[in-house]
């Protein structure tokens, strides 16, 4: 019988149109590719053929690596960051490579005996999910399986400042995380306008860094409110070691829920990608009616490069499936729009694409460093389906796939008045970062 690794290899460059710069092993111990290559991929089960072939895409290939039937030696980065691998192999559908060429990976697939039924996908993928999209029980449940899977899991990748959204590299790459989630959150404060005696509503509060954050050095009270069960016990916990339970309170709330206005200012930081296209406008009416005339929304998202009629995806994808289920990446211009509509005046909007790659490139070291606390934690196909996520967002954002901006609204008071003063300089405030 033929050594497996060259023909499995000679199928990946099929489709790839290309040779690959990786090494592969397979389950009966032979390997090809360049000796000198950065990364291994290996095939421990002929498994992981079969889910390939099923789903012959993204999906199939996070499903083999998730469920362990295949695994990566060596630089994740490397492999996801090759000249296009990824792009070749995981976007392309194996039919379009032709008659020709589908036959002869088809005959490949026989006779390494990776025909068979569809093996089960991983128990961590989402598939089924009850409920209208985006209706309030369904984003809950969804919300569940992303956030509530151990505050123990996210300390280890996000650090102590407990921060899941990206940091301010003010100070450099030579600063810490700590630091620039520091002055991540101060540069949110200071866009606020934030004030002693001011309230704050910090929608999607998270684990209650930021409410703790504009309380304990601006003097403002805070509402913060989260749908994750797990997010909401940390964060009044660590309100309380904060000793700022006085100032904030931490409600196990729905957004739409919300209606003990007015409010000075809102902060949405990472939380608006859970709203979805079609409440956009109602998500920007809700913010509009919650607060006074000329206050201000900070509304911190990841975002889409590509026109929404582009952006959507005709197949399933890994992040649907195993991280985000339900989750929405708009163009900016979709936002901008949606707040228009919503009643808000844009005044600033700032990108931060490259200081999300920095920050993802840090959790990826936290969660190599920390592998087998992170396995005693939440298992094996939960800590890669995080490794995957984590190192393939790096490089999406290193590669402007996908961006991040801040944008800055306000309710207009009487006669247009904003409470803004007339240049940015003025109306953002001191930067004490350095």
């Amino acid at each position: 019988m033929k050594p497996a690794a060259p023909q499995v290899l000679s199928v990946f460059e099929a489709v790839a149109g290309s040779s690959l710069p990786v090494r592969v092993r397979c389950w009966d111990g032979s390997t090809a590719g360049p000796p000198s290559a950065p990364v291994a991929v290996v095939f421990r089960r002929r498994r992981a053929l079969r889910r390939i072939l099923w789903s012959p895409n993204e999906l199939g290939l996070a499903r083999a690596y998730v469920s362990g039937d295949l695994d990566v030696e060596g630089d994740l980065f490397a492999l996801l960051d090759g000249p296009d691998v990824i792009e070749k192999v995981a976007r392309k559908d194996l039919g379009a490579l032709g008659r020709h060429a589908m036959a002869r990976s088809a005959t490949t697939f026989l006779r390494l005996g990776a025909f068979g039924p569809p093996p089960r996908p991983p128990a961590l993928e989402v598939v089924r999910r009850r409920g209208a999209k985006h209706s309030k029980e369904r984003d809950a449940a969804v919300v569940s399986h992303h956030y509530d899977v151990g505050n123990d899991f996210y300390r280890l990748i996000l650090g102590p400042s407990m921060v899941y959204s990206c940091a301010y590299w003010a100070r450099g790459e030579a600063g810490s995380l700590e630091d620039a989630q520091y002055d991540k959150l101060d540069l949110v404060c200071r866009k606020l306008g934030l004030r002693p005696g001011m309230r704050l509503l910090d929608v999607g509060c998270g684990w209650g860094s930021m409410a703790i954050h504009a309380a304990r050095h601006y003097g403002v009270s805070v509402v913060g409110v989260t749908i994750s069960h797990e997010q909401v016990d940390l964060a009044r916990a660590r309100v309380g070691e904060a000793g700022v339970a006085d100032r904030v309170e931490i409600r196990l709330q729905d957004y739409r829920d919300v209606h003990d206005g007015p409010y000075d200012a809102i902060s949405s930081i990472g939380m608006s990608e859970h709203v979805g296209d079609s409440q956009l406008n109602t998500y920007a009416a809700d913010m509009m009616a919650l607060l006074r005339p000329g206050g201000r929304l900070l509304n911190h998202a990841i975002s889409s490069v590509a026109p929404l009629e582009d952006s959507a995806h005709s197949s399933p994808t890994f992040t649907d499936r195993y991280i985000f289920p339900d989750g929405e990446l708009l163009p900016l211009s979709r936002v901008l729009d949606g707040l228009e509509h919503g009643g808000f005046e844009i005044r600033d909007c700032e990108g931060l694409r490259e200081h999300y790659a920095l920050t993802l490139r840090q959790w990826v070291a936290n969660l190599q460093r920390s592998w087998d606390e992170a396995v005693r934690l939440v298992g094996s196909p939960r800590a890669r389906t995080w490794l995957l996520y984590l190192t393939a967002s790096a490089l999406a954002f290193e590669r402007g796939r996908i961006g991040v901006n801040q944008v800055l609204a306000v309710r207009q008071g009487e006669r247009g008045v904003s409470g803004l003063p007339r240049t940015r300089g003025e109306w953002l405030g001191p930067d004490d970062s350095g």
